[in-house]
Parts: structure tokens; sequence; C-alpha cells
């Protein structure tokens, strides 16, 4: 008999159909507190879940008693107490390698129209403002041979610093948990302290994950720390940086500007102050939203839960330790 799992997002035909080859599927389109409750013996038998969204807390796993894995299509975690799963011995898995590339084309992308005014300039003309030659009112700021301070130089990190180094000839600095040797000798990259980092970069880039240890890590006196000429970037995690206080700083011209893929609150709501300021670009969290990208997010969770769940897990799993 085959091992029963929840699937609780949309996968491609083909993907499902590699599922079922090893797996009984049951489908939902989320896995809320009604949602189990309405299903509650298909949700207690089931060994396996893969989706996005969706908190995996404690009263969840309470409704699961014989879950092994899940895998996620994220390469964040978020959602997922982990703690609560090491305590069961429950596997879970991400996909931290297949977004790297098209994630770091997305900060690069938020680098380049933070700096020159991409989004607000293309509205000037779509508006019809755009009637003589540009004045200085027009004028965005250089990106090559500016500085690039990392906060995080994981792999999207170095995929970021690649670029701005070799395609745009940036000085990179970098701060991170350890001394990253590769990033050195790739792209010269110096280490230093965060205070050193939001003094010196001319466009700072948040890339890390949420966790207890980098909430609000970036707050009012970290960016009174940054030129009033800089540009602050978080492709990372929201809460990573205090949203009330990088807006009182935007409004007081201590920062240039800001481009922004991830907020506290996701949807970000349609009064947010940051809306309706000129100078802050922002994404409706689309780091790794492309069609190419997204598949194979969605490839690599499918076969994250069918070796999690049927084989032996080497790689993609958040708590190896457990596999002991």
């Amino acid at each position: 008999m085959k091992p029963s799992i929840i699937l609780y997002k949309t996968l491609p035909d083909n993907l499902v159909k590699r599922l079922e080859t090893h797996f009984t599927i049951n489908q939902f389109s989320d896995i809320n507190p009604e949602t189990v409750a309405a299903n509650a013996q298909i949700f207690a038998n089931a060994e396996g879940i893969l989706g996005s969204n969706g908190k995996v807390d404690e009263s969840f796993l309470a409704q699961m008693p014989k879950l092994r894995a899940a895998s996620t299509a994220t390469v964040g975690y978020d959602n997922f107490n982990v703690d609560a799963l090491n305590a069961r011995n429950i596997i879970l898995m991400h996909t931290p390698t297949v977004l790297t590339e098209t994630v770091a084309d997305t900060a690069m992308a938020l680098i380049l129209s933070s700096a020159r005014r991409i989004v607000e300039l293309a509205e000037r003309v779509k508006a019809g403002k755009w009637q003589n030659s540009v004045g200085t009112d027009w004028y965005g700021i250089n990106v090559h041979h500016k500085t690039l301070g990392i906060v995080g130089m994981g792999r999207i990190g170095m995929a970021l610093a690649q670029r701005a180094h070799f395609g745009f000839s940036m000085p990179v600095i970098y701060n991170a948990r350890r001394r990253h040797t590769e990033a050195e000798e790739r792209f010269d990259a110096q280490y230093c302290d965060l205070d050193t980092l939001l003094s010196t970069a001319d466009f700072v880039c948040i890339l890390l994950p949420f966790t207890p240890e980098t909430h609000h890590l970036i707050g009012a006196e970290q960016l009174a720390k940054m030129k009033s000429s800089a540009v602050l970037i978080n492709i990372g995690r929201g809460p990573v940086v205090d949203e009330q206080a990088l807006i009182e700083a935007l409004q007081a011209g201590e920062i240039y500007g800001a481009g922004l893929d991830v907020f506290e609150k996701e949807p970000l709501s349609v009064d947010s102050p940051l809306l309706k300021m000129p100078n802050v670009v922002a994404l409706p969290h689309i780091g790794s939203a492309t069609h190419e990208t997204r598949y194979d997010m969605d490839e690599c969770a499918v076969d994250n839960l069918i070796t999690a769940l049927t084989g032996k897990v080497e790689i993609n799993c958040v708590n190896p330790g457990i596999l002991k």
C-alpha cells in the first residue's frame, strides 16, 4: 500500500504523476485548521506533506501522528516550527539551490532600478510628463564602481557578488556569521563588521533568513549609520528590517532610497507609506518568480519528498540532525 501524503499547492500535471507513482495523494488548497478539522482522518493517516504556505506548528502536527516528512517548495521555512518537527523526528526538506541565480538577478534589478529611479521615471513618461530634455530632478545615481555591502554571504550573496564584481566593477564588502574565503578570493570581497558595512556601503543588500536573532537586525540605529546617499535593498526576509524605522528614515532623508521585495507583513498593506514614496521600489515578493525557477522549485520539492519517504536523504534537509 502506498504511503498517503497531503499536497497543498498546485503542481504541474507531470509532477503530480511523479508523486502518484509513489504515494496516494490527497490534495487541498490549504492546511488551515478548518481544512484539517473537516478532513481529520485523511490528515491523521498522512505520512508526508508538500506545499509552501500555511503554518506547520505543534497544533497542526498534533493532528498528524503518522507524519514522517514535510517538503516545502521554498528555500525559506518560516512557516515550519523546526523544534516541533525535531521533537517528532519529522524530516523537513526545502529547495535551497534552484533559485539562487534568479533571486540574485532580482537583487541586481532592485539595485539598478532604485539607483536609476526606473519605476518612478517610467511612470512619469506614461503620465505624459516627459515634455522636454530631462533636468536634474530626473537624475539618478551610478551603480558601477560603487561599494556593495552584502549582509549574509550565502549562495545568493555569492551570486550577487559575482554580478556586482564582474559586471559593474563594484567593490564588495560583506558581513556574515563566518568568513567566506571563496568570496574573498573570487571577488576580492572584504569581510567587515556590520557597523562598518553600514557606514561604508553605497548599497546595503540584506540576504538573511528570518530567525529570532535576525529579527529587526536593521533598525533605526543601524539605518542612521548609513550614508545619506545609500540605498537599502531587502530581498531576504521582511522582519529582518524594522519597517517603521525604515519608513521614518526615508521620510527624513536619512538614506537615498530602498528596493524591497519582502515586507514585515505580506501582502503589503495598500495604505503603507512605502507605496507613496517615489524613492522606494516595492515588489510583491517575486525574487524567484520566473516560470523556469518556480517549476524547478516544485520539481525539487517533489523529489525531496520522494527521497525523504522512500530513499536516503543526503541533501536539501533543514534538520539533518534527526537522521543520525
